[in-house]
């Protein structure tokens, strides 16, 4: 026959909270067993044994329930009356009570009681089953809340680390708000509003606080994390995906990169953000692709890549970040390249440009480079050129001169010179087509 355990719970805090059935099991218990003397009623168990002491030896929260879960059953096969309480109710977020539950050496007896949940509801004047809230642990809240999108009521939000943890689980700004709930039901509640940014740094949290979101930003941080559970998987299971390199994936993250420039082309026109959602997705996996190989061979992981760039744009925004003072555009773009020279250790401005860019992207680079140190090539030798017919006779070094000397007036003036060259393409393009439709020559084709 299997030894009896009563357990009863103290309710959320109120002096007014215990209900009769809790009051009569501690009276008639022959020893009570009380999880905390950290509730404001807790004073209502005469002569308790509490756990406080499991609480301040225990290494993890998941031992120290273990812990009272066993010393209960054993003081249970000792003697009969023998009543556990909690705070709260018996089965609202309490794992001692579970363990319990599922220890066959037991029958427990379960005495509702009032927890503060129904505080809580009352409260916020929600009806928790019509609006489908989601009651989530804040130990466990970033694993829990991925793909949920709100109401969520958090518990155990105890401690600023539990704070902390929760903040960073979702990547919201001040537009998420989140209600806290503190001593519900005690003289001393208090419920007031906050903004996610604010969520840690702005009050005391204890053991009698909760949150309550109406409804989730996007999770973006647990969105990107699926993204690297994804890849991980792929790497792992598709043949395909194992026997990727970073050069074989070379082609996919240029065409990728493409890709994306005709979704902005495209959203120019059309205004339609679907396109370029979708490219975007299938460059972050190219990236992501990438990052997943060094992973592999010990050198970095996306989450290093993160906060490299992080760190970067940090130390090379001192306007935003630091108290220097800058009157214009053009200012940051030449601390960003005094900053960039002096952490690369480089002795030009032309250092680092990437030799591999596209003709037309490399020359507006170097002649950007020139223009912020202010060394600008001229385009008198350009004018002249043209007006000695010299165009004609040119070879490869002059025209390409003549080219790089174009480049510069453009960039001198904000034009895109490849959005500039690529246009006046497809319109030259589309007048030759016409041309050729209406069966006359194409002479004028390019300047027409």
């Amino acid at each position: 026959m299997r030894a009896q355990l009563t357990v009863c719970g103290l309710g959320p805090g109120g002096t007014g909270d215990l209900t009769e059935a809790t009051v009569a099991a501690i009276q008639s218990a022959s020893q009570c067993f009380l999880r905390t003397t950290r509730h404001p009623t807790a004073h209502r168990v005469p002569n308790p044994v509490t756990f406080d002491r499991i609480y301040d030896d225990g290494a993890s929260l998941p031992e120290v329930y273990r812990a009272i879960a066993e010393e209960l059953v054993s003081a249970a096969l000792a003697q009969e009356g023998v009543v556990y309480v909690v705070p709260g109710s018996p089965l609202v977020l309490e794992r001692s009570v579970t363990h319990l539950l599922e220890d066959g050496r037991v029958e427990v007896e379960l005495v509702p009681s009032l927890s503060f949940l129904d505080v809580a509801w009352a409260r916020l004047g929600v009806d928790p089953v019509e609006a489908g809230v989601r009651l989530v642990d804040g130990h466990v809240f970033g694993r829990e809340i991925d793909g949920v999108r709100g109401p969520v009521l958090v518990a155990h939000a105890h401690a600023p680390w539990v704070l902390s943890d929760i903040k960073l689980s979702i990547d919201a700004g001040p537009e998420q708000k989140v209600t806290v709930l503190q001593g519900l039901g005690t003289p001393d509640e208090r419920i007031f509003e906050l903004s996610w940014p604010e969520l840690d740094r702005s009050f005391e949290p204890d053991h009698l606080t909760s949150l309550y979101l109406s409804e989730i930003q996007a999770p973006v941080g647990l969105e990107l994390r699926r993204s690297v559970e994804l890849m991980h998987r792929l790497r792992q299971e598709c043949p395909w995906d194992a026997e990727q390199t970073h050069e074989s994936l070379r082609r996919y993250l240029l065409e990728e990169t493409y890709e994306v420039l005709d979704a902005l082309d495209g959203l120019a026109t059309t205004q339609d953000y679907t396109n370029l959602e979708e490219e975007l997705g299938d460059l972050w996996f190219q990236i992501l692709f990438q990052a997943e190989l060094a992973s592999e061979a010990g050198a970095f992981t996306i989450g290093d890549v993160a906060r490299v760039v992080h760190d970067k744009l940090v130390a090379r925004h001192p306007h935003v970040f630091a108290e220097v003072e800058v009157s214009s555009a053009g200012d940051v773009e030449q601390n960003w390249e005094a900053i960039k020279k002096k952490e690369k250790g480089r002795s030009s401005v032309m250092d680092g440009i990437p030799e591999s860019l596209p003709a037309l992207s490399l020359a507006t680079k170097v002649v950007e480079k020139a223009q912020r140190s202010q060394h600008r090539p001229s385009i008198d030798q350009l004018r002249a050129a043209i007006d000695a017919g010299f165009v004609q006779h040119a070879g490869e070094v002059e025209l390409g001169q003549m080219l790089l000397a174009v480049v510069e007036q453009a960039t001198k003036r904000g034009i895109d010179t490849e959005q500039a060259l690529r246009r006046a393409t497809l319109r030259a393009r589309d007048r030759y087509r016409d041309s050729e439709l209406q069966g006359s020559e194409p002479t004028n084709w390019i300047f027409g």
